[in-house]
């Protein structure tokens, strides 16, 4: 009986679809074991055993857990990062933009445990809440510069205040040392810091949280 030929491309496509179906199941197990509150300890070793692959598979796909923590951060991020920078857009003041940002992420927080981890230990190695974020948490802070609304010596100094403080108070939640409403004080404390007036800052922590718009990613 003559042999079935294999379409060359076909087995092309096929060898794509299984090493991205192997890249996304490192990178699922990645989120199981840093979204640990231990997890900032993590290995290579440990990620390859919970994706069930060999040291040797996980290094075909990632040079090393810097470059896997790269890979995690930008999947754990950007679809909620793009919710949160599609909701605040439609807001014109950049007191109130920040507020809600600090609100969404750390009600996020409080509402995904696994996912509060796995942004806490990937910011211990890299840029806070990744780059992506860090990014946007700038630019949000030299809006308000621009608009006169935060005094600040600059703007980076704005953006550490920023994601810092959200940083440590979504290690606070996740370990349940805090009250329901610390999501809102820990925006205004924030606003405070940034330069705006306590009253102000109190008003704007304390608006109705919106609904997350909806984006491409949904």
């Amino acid at each position: 009986m003559a042999r079935k030929q294999v379409d060359p491309e076909r087995r092309v496509e096929v060898g794509r679809e299984r090493r991205a179906r192997t890249r996304a199941k490192i990178i699922a197990a990645a989120f199981e074991v840093l979204g640990d509150e231990r997890g900032l300890y993590a290995r290579s070793e440990d990620v390859a055993v919970k994706a069930g692959v060999t040291r040797a598979t996980f290094y075909n796909h990632f040079a090393s857990m810097a470059e896997l923590r790269e890979a995690l951060s930008i999947e754990v991020t950007h679809g909620f990062l793009e919710a949160v920078t599609a909701t605040i857009s439609q807001i014109s003041d950049a007191r109130d933009r920040s507020a809600l940002a600090v609100r969404f992420y750390l009600h996020r927080a409080r509402a995904d445990r696994r996912w509060a981890w796995s942004m806490i230990n990937l910011s211990a190695a890299g840029a806070i809440f990744g780059a992506e974020t860090f990014s946007q948490a700038e630019q949000t802070v030299r809006e308000g510069v621009e608009e006169g609304v935060f005094t600040l010596q600059s703007v980076a100094l704005g953006r550490d205040l920023l994601l810092g403080t959200t940083l440590a108070a979504m290690a606070s939640i996740v370990r349940g040392e805090v009250d329901g409403d610390y999501p809102e004080s820990i925006a205004a404390t924030i606003l405070f810091g940034l330069g705006v007036p306590l009253e102000q800052a109190l008003t704007c922590a304390r608006r109705t949280l919106p609904s997350l718009a909806l984006t491409s990613a949904d």
